[in-house]
């Protein structure tokens, strides 16, 4: 098979214009900051964490601060319901930001009370992050929300819902909402998309994703949930809108190891790569889903699955005949095969984590192979730190708030991976085929609709 030539080219972000778009009356008190009135101000723009995480310090506010001066940002407070986290995260910003920032219990009390904050980074617990958009947006606040977008349908819903209307609404504060899918923001990601979506590669076939660790403490905290007393934080609006439950640090610590706190796998892992096919493909939901895991190492107290399979099948609705098959598997107790991303078609497989197209898998044919980009493969180590993508990420959407373009991973996307995630979640738990209801907007397995608490 002769290769076709790549386009070398940089990517252009894909930031396109929102709708010329005021104030949507919200569900909480909110103080509007100047700066956010004025459509492409230069005055400085101020942004608060909501959710004192390690992601946060590890990687949002390292990328943050790498491209706050340039941009003329500034980060001036702090939410988060733990007296210890509030005061870890204001001793740890003010060291890296260089003055004093004020710190609020709790993200409803930032936006009654803050008269400075423009836009916030969104950093709490997996099942948190759709209603706490909710809350930044009817607050006149733009988000940088940290995936997974929403872990239920509700929650997904009302997240579009709220920034749709801030859009429609003179594209005031919450209009601009980025989701933490930083593949959108990789060059070598665009390079691929744009190879794809060209027809040089023809139509899409099978997609093989992997994503495998031998990493027993992931998601576990130590000693961290001993020191954490329900005196010292707000375990009912922790809760938000989950059934109310005896208080537990394991599940407000390792939230990732409990559903319906989190999906575990899917929303961790699955939701980045499964991302890039919605992106890629344009077919923003899958039309079937089915999957199964189990706990099969790691037996310490945890219900998230240590090792899942999800199968899902993309293409036309209106052509069944039309389509192609999408598999994702992942352990967390063996690493071998590590992390995979790869799409093949009838002349060819492109390599994500290699950035190469070649014609691997064509019969009898010489193998050959051409550098599609240079590799941005995405850590699988717990703390990512500040990479390219993260970087880029960030500073994208920055560059969006102040320009009032939608960003590289607009709501839009979000919903797409929450859909997909979510799909996987209720098969596994139901053991039933799980389909996308798109005129309900909600997740279908057995005949029934997946709440999934």
């Amino acid at each position: 098979m002769k290769l076709l030539k790549i386009n070398r080219r940089h990517f252009v972000k894909s930031a396109t214009a929102g709708a010329s778009l005021a104030a949507l009356p919200g569900i909480l008190k909110a103080q509007q900051a100047p700066s956010q009135n004025v459509v492409g101000a230069n005055s400085r723009i101020n942004v608060a964490c909501v959710g004192y995480s390690d992601r946060f310090r590890g990687a949002l506010l390292p990328s943050f601060i790498k491209c706050k001066d340039e941009l003329n940002f500034d980060m001036v407070a702090l939410a988060d319901l733990w007296s210890v986290r509030r005061e870890e995260g204001k001793a740890g910003i003010e060291e890296k930001i260089g003055h004093s920032i004020d710190v609020y219990k709790s993200d409803e009390e930032l936006y009654e009370k803050a008269k400075n904050v423009d836009a916030v980074i969104i950093s709490t617990a997996d099942f948190q992050h759709a209603m706490h958009t909710v809350h930044a947006v009817n607050a006149g606040k733009d988000s940088f929300t940290e995936k997974p977008m929403a872990e239920d349908m509700d929650a997904a819903n009302a997240a579009l819902d709220a920034v749709n209307a801030a859009r429609k609404a003179g594209n005031r504060g919450g209009a601009i909402v980025q989701v933490g899918s930083q593949r959108r923001s990789g060059q070598a990601y665009h390079i691929a998309n744009e190879y794809i979506r060209s027809g040089k590669f023809g139509d899409i076939t099978y997609v093989d994703l992997c994503w495998n660790v031998n990493q027993p403490q992931r998601w576990r905290r130590g000693d961290l949930p001993s020191k954490l007393k329900e005196a010292d934080t707000d375990w009912k609006k922790w809760l938000l809108d989950r059934p109310m439950v005896a208080f537990d640090p394991r599940k407000y610590l390792e939230f990732r190891l409990f559903w319906p706190y989190s999906s575990g796998i899917p929303g961790q892992w699955m939701c980045h790569q499964i991302d890039t096919v919605a992106w890629f493909t344009g077919f923003e939901f899958p039309r079937s889903a089915m999957a199964d895991g189990g706990l099969y190492a790691w037996k310490d107290g945890r219900q998230s699955a240590d090792t899942f399979t999800a199968i899902f099948e993309y293409g036309p609705d209106n052509d069944p005949d039309k389509g192609f098959q999408v598999v994702f598997s992942s352990r967390q107790h063996n690493a071998a095969r590590g992390n995979v991303e790869k799409y093949h078609s009838k002349i060819g497989t492109i390599d994500l984590i290699k950035g190469t197209v070649s014609n691997e898998g064509v019969e009898r044919a010489k193998f050959e192979t051409t550098k599609l980009s240079e590799s941005e493969a995405a850590s699988t180590a717990a703390n990512t730190g500040a990479g390219s993508m993260e970087v880029a990420h960030m500073r994208n959407w920055m560059e969006c708030v102040r320009s009032r373009k939608q960003p590289n991973a607009p709501i839009e996307a979000g919903y797409s991976h929450a859909v997909a995630l979510i799909m996987s979640n209720a098969s596994m738990r139901t053991g039933m085929r799980a389909t996308f209801d798109r005129a309900r907007r909600q997740v279908i397995a057995g005949g029934k609709v997946f709440k999934g608490y």
